[in-house]
């Protein structure tokens, strides 16, 4: 047995070959400290090593699990966030959420901001740690909360990213006002079918009704209540939302623009209070 034999038990369950790779780099490095660095200086792979890897990528594919929940974490934007199948897993298209966010941020001076769906609070934390702001993040699962807790006390940041366990706005006090509203909302529509590795993660966190949309219109009309003069909403997108979206913020924002990810698909969108 060698390594190319495990990467194609991957690839012959259908999983690409260059995701199948960096599962098992990840595996490697996680469960046998056996890291890039290793493999350039040319220290051999153990059978040991193998075997533990075998054995992880079996009980991957035994029920289809991703390879973040079994490592227990997931990398982004530069950190290593606990991750449980309490919380989504975070995918790089939230980088582009989360660094258009940061650039607002430094821009504008801005200091509070409101994290809506916070989750494994990757957003929250990320701006707490890269910008002068503060951030409170809310979400409907307490489980959910927990895990965004562990991840401040990670990343060392106690007191800058908060959290509170809220249904959008709804505990947020009618006193509290906010320079930026972010978001990745639930926006996948109620109904659809998806790979068997998203079974996984909490399904109050991937589904929205109204085609996916609900949760994009119930939080921008909400908005305007709990922003400061001239604050800003951004908001990861899901694909073909973006017309619809922006249709909702126009209402209430002016110049609002679509950033493309690198697959060319509408994937952020912000805009400022009127």
């Amino acid at each position: 047995m060698n390594i190319q034999t495990i990467i194609k038990m991957l690839t012959d369950a259908g999983i690409e070959e260059r995701e199948a790779k960096k599962e098992i780099k990840m595996l490697l490095e996680h469960f046998c400290n056996y890291t890039e660095k290793d493999e350039i200086l040319g220290h051999p792979l153990t059978e040991e090593h193998l075997n533990i890897v075998k054995s992880k990528v079996e009980a991957r594919l035994a029920d289809r699990i991703p390879v973040q929940y079994i490592i227990g974490e997931s990398y982004f934007m530069g950190e290593f966030f606990k991750v449980t199948s309490d919380v989504l897993i975070p995918r790089p298209e939230t980088e582009i959420l989360v660094s258009k966010g940061i650039e607002i941020i430094k821009e504008n001076g801005l200091k509070n901001i409101l994290d809506i769906g916070t989750g494994s609070g990757c957003i929250a934390c990320t701006i707490a740690k890269r910008t002068d702001a503060t951030v409170l993040g809310v979400d409907i699962s307490s489980d959910a909360l927990r895990i965004a807790l562990d991840n401040v006390t990670r990343l060392g940041i106690n007191n800058r990213a908060v959290f509170r366990k809220s249904d959008l706005y709804s505990k947020i006090r009618e006193e509290e006002k906010f320079d930026m509203i972010i978001s990745n909302p639930p926006y996948i529509p109620v109904g659809t079918e998806l790979e068997p590795e998203l079974s996984h993660e909490p399904s109050v966190a991937l589904f929205a009704e109204e085609n996916g949309l609900k949760l994009y219109r119930k939080i921008v009309q909400e908005a305007p209540k709990y922003l400061n003069k001239n604050g800003w909403l951004i908001f990861e997108l899901g694909i073909g939302e973006a017309d619809a979206v922006k249709s909702f913020m126009n209402e209430y924002f002016e110049g609002v623009e679509v950033i493309k990810d690198l697959d060319g698909i509408d994937r952020v969108i912000y805009g400022k209070l009127i």
